[in-house]
């Protein structure tokens, strides 16, 4: 039962290292970052650099109309700001619509090769020092680009992502994800002040665009790779939460669960190909971070979590503590079962919102596993359907 104790205590700490304790380390490092170099500040510029806004959509025609409205209220420069759709493989129109607005680019094939693959295409038609990837189902606040781009004034800045926000509609998928890209924002925005961000948000996203690598047309994560590869070319990539993107919540916990599968597939994915980033001797920060914020949440502790609630079943009589321990745990999984039902049935979740959507953002990890191991999770677009903003 030693045994049985310890690998307890060992589970136990993984799971509370990676949804807490490190948030922790950073708001610790970052605090004593800010006493001795303050905090960074950065000022408009004298003359704003060209900036070239792509925004890749498949079969999105029933919004465009709302997302070129939306571009048209970004404040930046006219004449130094390009906006440029791509549509390849779409096949509700969306080509012809676009090309009804003279102001506007569209690039548009038949071939349907996923958003990696276009994201590659639009980039030989981008001639500006800085490109801006958006979603066309995202409304940009006004200052978003101005915002973004004047992190470039440090030369070490290779990017800068922008935040993710949810439109709140009292359901639980908004409550849940909302939840979590706050608590994901936080760690983002310490994780770029301390040194780097190891990730970035592709519903808003930056380069410089000779950084630009293409990618292999079958990445899922095409963000997430990107902005990594930029971090391990030696740039810096920084976080403005002040530039966001405004998205609805998914239509329900089946459309939730199945993008959550997507996204861990990619996770795998990614894992697999950017095993360099383990290696703490090119640069320990980064590698700390990397290993901290996205390996562990996207495999070891998804596992350790149903392994901690066996162990501790097994060691119940071994001290006073543990049945404290397991009782908190079927707690847990009991609210978390009450919100399924909730909403299986179409109502909200109540107080199980959190822990049902924290229990399917984990469950969807062992799916993508799956997905990826069998080779199963295609790169190719697939419109997420959201609720309606």
């Amino acid at each position: 039962m030693k045994y049985a104790e310890t690998l307890f205590w060992i589970l136990f700490a993984l799971v509370f290292y990676t949804y807490l304790g490190y948030g922790i380390l950073l708001a610790f490092f970052v605090s004593l970052k800010r006493l001795f170099y303050g905090r960074p500040l950065f000022k408009d510029f004298d003359e704003w650099p060209e900036v070239t806004l792509v925004i890749p959509c498949f079969n999105e025609r029933s919004i465009l109309l709302r997302k070129i409205e939306n571009t048209r209220k970004i404040d930046y420069p006219k004449d130094r700001f390009r906006v440029l759709f791509i549509t390849d493989g779409s096949t509700d129109g969306s080509a012809e619509f676009l090309s009804g607005f003279p102001d506007l680019e569209c690039l548009h094939q038949d071939r349907r090769a996923g958003k990696s693959a276009a994201e590659n295409r639009a980039m030989e038609h981008v001639r500006s020092e800085f490109v801006v990837f958006c979603d066309a189902n995202t409304d940009l606040n006004p200052e978003a680009i101005k915002r973004l781009i004047r992190h470039y004034q440090d030369e070490g800045v290779g990017g800068v992502s922008g935040e993710k926000r949810v439109r709140q509609d009292g359901s639980t998928e908004a409550k849940g994800e909302g939840l979590y890209w706050k608590y994901e924002s936080t760690l983002k925005k310490l994780d770029s002040e301390l040194w780097s961000l190891v990730g970035a948000a592709g519903e808003l996203v930056s380069f410089r665009t000779r950084l630009f690598q293409r990618l292999e047309e079958d990445t899922i994560l095409d963000d997430f790779v990107q902005s990594v590869r930029i971090a391990k070319a030696g740039y810096r990539f920084a976080y403005e939460p002040s530039a966001y993107a405004l998205e609805s919540a998914s239509a329900d916990f089946r459309e939730e669960f199945k993008r959550k599968v997507r996204i861990a597939a990619g996770g795998w994915q990614a894992m697999a190909r950017l095993g360099f980033f383990l290696n703490p001797f090119r640069n320990f920060t980064l590698s700390w971070m990397y290993f901290s914020h996205r390996v562990l949440r996207w495999s070891l502790a998804a596992f350790a979590l149903p392994l901690l609630l066996v162990v501790n079943a097994m060691i119940l009589g071994q001290s006073a503590i543990y049945p404290v321990f397991f009782i908190g745990q079927i707690a847990f999984y009991a609210l978390a079962f009450k919100g399924y039902l909730n909403v299986r049935k179409g109502g909200e979740g109540g107080v199980g919102s959190v822990p049902f959507y924290f229990s399917l953002m984990n469950y969807a990890v062992f799916a993508g596993f799956g997905r990826w191991l069998g080779r199963r999770q295609s790169a190719v677009w697939e419109r997420a359907q959201r609720k309606e903003g």
